[in-house]
């Protein structure tokens, strides 16, 4: 192969990574403007494409509904939302998976990163408490980005993989 088919083989194939990246750039744009399951199944496909799992459907809720304003701490009807919730999945097989996206302000004892990682961590205590063994449930990623819209941090509860 001669030296100028070796750089114009090379660039062809830097021409269509770039076109690549291009295309998932695309792809990023579209779902900022896209919502609900459109908008998670191409979050999904992104995430596959490098590497990540994808996160089955599941429960969304914002955590405003659940704590105590600036707190960890859940209020009755939040814990009383999660006992139903355990409820759906204590009787399936397989893990139970826990993220976060987005941050509330904290007010006092703990800062936006501390109150997004104590609720996740209060939301699983509370799931343990209601029949879902320790063993299943995975808290599996704290997105501090903005939140959706705005809404602050918002839980989400899905089935996951079998538990090894």
């Amino acid at each position: 192969m001669s030296a100028s088919t070796t750089v114009a083989a090379r660039r062809n194939r830097w021409a269509v990574s770039f076109a690549d990246l291009l295309l998932l750039l695309l792809a990023f744009f579209v779902l900022l403007q896209a919502s609900g399951s459109r908008r998670d199944a191409m979050l999904g496909q992104v995430a596959q494409q490098f590497g990540g799992r994808v996160m089955r459907p599941g429960v969304e809720m914002r955590a405003v509904e659940l704590f105590v304003p600036g707190e960890a701490m859940l209020t009755d009807q939040g814990r009383a939302r999660l006992s139903v919730i355990a409820r759906q999945y204590a009787g399936q097989a397989g893990g139970v998976e826990i993220r976060s996206h987005g941050s509330d302000r904290a007010r006092q004892r703990f800062d936006d990163w501390d109150l997004a990682a104590a609720r996740l961590g209060a939301v699983a205590r509370a799931l343990k408490l209601d029949g879902i063994s320790q063993d299943r449930l995975r808290i599996r990623g704290l997105d501090q980005a903005d939140g959706r819209g705005g809404q602050g941090q918002v839980i989400r509860i899905a089935p996951g993989a079998k538990t090894e």
